[in-house]
């Protein structure tokens, strides 16, 4: 009896860290087919030792695949399972191969967008970006630390999950687990972005509704300041004290809004895009057309 080939952790790994480039060589024609190919040569050399077994296997894994490219680490260990048990001499067909890549391809890929597209980039956008505006250096750097180490642990954790469970892991995600983790990723990316909105959306209407003349003692008189750093001192003594800069306080409308519902005009605006991108407006469309209304508000006096 020959004895059993087995793929090593070295080579798993070196499939692991080629899968990194799945989208290296995206075509219309078979999308992810080469980068999935590449990403299998390890294994291929390992498995098959005769040239024409090589060849066919690579012909094998250039077909049709695509799929978000950081979920492919489960299929991927799912295949390299059937690829060993294949060169150890068991009864599996390229269609069954093919068939279990097509079968997990459509469902990971909608696990994939809520949970690194929509959820985990925008949390690690928003964090490294608040450091940023700070003068943080941090910033950028735990942007792009942090969500490298989360994107390769997760396609060598999943991958070696993969590759352990073998055939059994389309019974453990075919189920309602898939929804769940789908739904769940959801809810947190709509709850993170919604947090935000306050944060990043800024919209200021400018028409003043009212101006009022204030009391002596109200506002900063700067004709009777000391001069030089004597009356800098000074001013910015009475300003903390809560005297005004000017003699008269001027109420915009958006103080007013501000006053009865802080943050609507940016939420409402939000909704908007959300509802025109689900009407398949393009995105285009609408960055061109927020930029149009800005300028247009801005030269007639609105914002």
């Amino acid at each position: 009896m020959a004895e059993r080939i087995n793929l090593s952790k070295k080579d798993r790994v070196s499939v692991a860290w080629r899968s990194t480039w799945i989208q290296g060589s995206w075509n219309y024609e078979r999308m992810q087919n080469g980068g999935w190919c590449y990403a299998m040569i390890p294994a291929i050399k390992r498995l098959y030792t005769t040239k024409e077994e090589q060849v066919d296997a690579l012909k094998r894994h250039l077909e049709f695949f695509n799929t978000h490219p950081y979920v492919a680490a489960p299929i991927l260990g799912v295949t390299l399972a059937l690829e060993e048990d294949r060169a150890n001499g068991a009864p599996i067909d390229d269609a069954a191969i093919q068939g279990v890549k097509v079968g997990m391809m459509g469902p990971l890929a909608g696990v994939g967008d809520p949970v690194f597209w929509f959820t985990l980039r925008p949390m690690l956008g928003a964090l490294g970006a608040s450091l940023a505006l700070s003068g943080n250096i941090l910033g950028p750097l735990i942007f792009f630390i942090a969500w490298n180490v989360i994107r390769l642990g997760f396609i060598w954790y999943t991958q070696e999950f993969g590759y352990t469970a073998g055939t059994k892991i389309t019974q453990d995600l075919s189920g309602g687990l898939l929804q769940k983790v789908t739904q769940g990723a959801s809810i947190l990316g709509m709850f993170v972005l919604g947090s935000l909105v306050q944060r990043w959306v800024s919209i200021s209407f400018t028409p003043t509704v009212s101006t009022v003349k204030l009391s002596e003692g109200a506002y900063i008189e700067w004709d009777k300041l000391p001069a030089g750093a004597e009356g800098i001192r000074e001013a910015l003594t009475q300003f903390a004290s809560g005297l005004s800069l000017s003699p008269e306080k001027v109420t915009t409308l958006q103080d007013n809004l501000n006053t009865l519902i802080p943050g609507l005009a940016a939420l409402l605006l939000t909704l908007l895009c959300m509802k025109l991108l689900k009407k398949k407006v393009s995105p285009i469309v609408i960055i061109i057309g927020l930029f149009l209304v800005g300028i247009g508000g801005h030269v007639i006096g609105l914002l």
